[in-house]
């Protein structure tokens, strides 16, 4: 993909140290809810020219070239710059527009749009749908809005809560959660709803933020790596508890997958920024009781235990 119009800085955005409202709403967002959807796109029989023009009347710095709703290839501003400056410029967009091109599908978390633009640069990405058609267009500047615009509302729904008062749910409850496999469309909802129910109570933030880390990487380890399971989450009046169990295909060697940087996963699963082979290790980490057991035959449970009745050191 040669769009290479860079965005002037990475969206400052990650899992370790940005605002839990900010990773809240990245995990619960998903793609075609930030997309723009007024997609300008060429024709394969076209011409650089023709393609220049389009750019120019839109103020894009990069066009999809489709056949119907078929994304074929992309010609970005530095496609026409050479051309223009190698004399080609009327000639068919379809000899020169880049056709691997890197892709988005729209019911994935926007934390895989923002992996995606911090990673390779890009100063957009087409969405597909899940027929492979091309249905929109995401850039940093359609995330960054969308997030201004949520955190507003956010704001305005806890102050709205803090004049009301808001009743205090029981100490003790239990959630659980059903995980798909490769289902990018519902990734995050557990955790997403763990952190909710956890702000409502008074425990450090920083603890909740521990809990909210366990939580995202089990249930990502459940939609990359398993054939799917549960997650469920026992608030107790001192302690969290989260357990994960799936079906499988289980763990051979549970001592290597502990190893940072570790990872079956596949280039596609990693090109979307996971597979890092730092799940487990990461849930270990913030943990303070860990316990994992996984056989092929019966699949993987997970067992972490989080204090809640201390304060977490600055």
């Amino acid at each position: 993909m040669s769009d290479t119009a860079v965005i002037p800085d990475d969206i400052p955005i990650n899992t370790d140290d940005s605002p839990s409202v900010v990773l809240e709403l990245i995990y619960q967002l998903k793609i075609k809810d930030v997309m723009c959807t007024k997609v300008i796109t060429g024709k394969k029989t076209e011409t650089l020219r023709d393609a220049q023009l389009i750019m120019r009347e839109n103020y894009i710095t990069g066009l999809p070239i489709t056949d119907g709703p078929d994304l074929l290839g992309i010609v970005s501003l530095e496609d026409i710059i050479r051309a223009l400056d190698k004399g080609y410029i009327d000639e068919s967009v379809e000899a020169y527009m880049s056709k691997n091109v890197i892709v988005l599908q729209d019911d994935m978390p926007l934390s895989f749009a923002i992996s995606y633009l911090n990673k390779y640069h890009y100063g957009r990405f087409p969405v597909l749908n899940k027929k492979k058609e091309l249905i929109g267009i995401i850039t940093s500047k359609d995330v960054i809005r969308t997030l201004l615009v949520e955190m507003n509302r956010e704001v305005q729904r806890l102050e709205k809560m803090h004049q009301e008062g808001t009743n205090v749910p029981d100490i003790f409850s239990k959630m659980d959660f059903t995980i798909a496999r490769l289902d990018f469309e519902l990734a995050g909802r557990a955790s997403t709803e763990i952190k909710k129910a956890l702000k409502s109570r008074n425990i450090d933030p920083k603890v909740i933020r521990r809990i909210a880390i366990a939580s995202y990487e089990l249930e990502i380890n459940q939609v990359v790596h398993s054939l799917g399971g549960s997650i469920s989450c026992s608030i107790q009046p001192d302690k969290v508890i989260i357990e994960a169990s799936d079906s499988g295909p289980g763990i051979s060697d549970i001592n290597l997958v502990m190893q940072e940087g570790w990872s079956t996963a596949n280039d596609w699963i990693r090109s979307l920024g996971f597979g890092a082979g730092m799940g487990l290790p990461n849930t270990k980490r913030v943990s303070d009781e860990f316990y994992i057991d996984s056989t092929p035959e019966v699949g993987t449970k997970v067992r972490s235990v989080i204090y809640t009745n201390v304060k977490e050191d600055e």
